[in-house]
């Protein structure tokens, strides 16, 4: 049973100016040291907040990588949060659970014609490797029991729905760049996400 470790104050997003909190939750080895973010707290109490369950992604969250929309799909929710108010479950699995060095193993396949589902594949894995217990787990601990969702991934919709009560879908925007074009044909063709390209 997680429960929160710790929560504190704090300003995020491009220009460190937005208002939020981060929460630490016990439970969680060294190696899955998932966080929440929490924007407006005191609307936390109203029935229904906006969620985003973001899975980390050094390359794009950090150095704002050209070859996926997970920086901008980061940036979007923060932005929209510190609107509306919400939380972002940030957790840590690389590369869809395959990890950073792996990830970029499947960067030098994709390179080479192979989709980003085949190049996990090619290495071994599953399509998508990730678990969403952890962020189950850390919704329980903040006592929310129904959220609206924000995702463009089916398969996170129907992870979560199983155990907590998504009233409703918020698709994020469409993040197109010079090189992720095939990256997001991918998402929508083989892993189904609502997007239009």
């Amino acid at each position: 049973m997680s429960e929160i470790r710790a929560r504190v104050s704090l300003k995020v997003g491009s220009k460190s100016d937005i208002d939020a909190e981060i929460i630490s939750f016990t439970c969680f080895d060294k190696d899955n040291e998932h966080v929440a973010i929490v924007f407006k707290q005191a609307d936390l109490n109203q029935d229904v907040p906006l969620v985003r369950v973001h899975s980390e992604c050094l390359t794009g969250d950090v150095f704002h990588s050209s070859r996926c929309d997970c920086g901008e799909q980061l940036d979007e929710a923060i932005e929209t949060m510190a609107d509306i108010g919400g939380v972002i479950l940030y957790m840590r699995q690389e590369g869809r659970g395959i990890g950073l060095y792996n990830k970029i193993d499947a960067y030098v396949l994709q390179s080479q014609g192979l989709n980003t589902y085949q190049a996990n594949n090619e290495l071994g894995f599953d399509d998508d490797q990730r678990s969403f217990e952890h962020a189950i787990a850390m919704l329980n601990a903040m006592d929310i029991d129904a959220i609206k969702l924000m995702t463009n991934n089916p398969r996170k919709a129907k992870a979560l729905s199983e155990h907590v009560d998504v009233q409703a879908i918020v698709n994020t925007q469409v993040h197109m760049k010079s090189d992720n074009k095939e990256y997001l044909a991918a998402k929508k063709q083989h892993g189904k996400h609502d997007i239009s390209i």
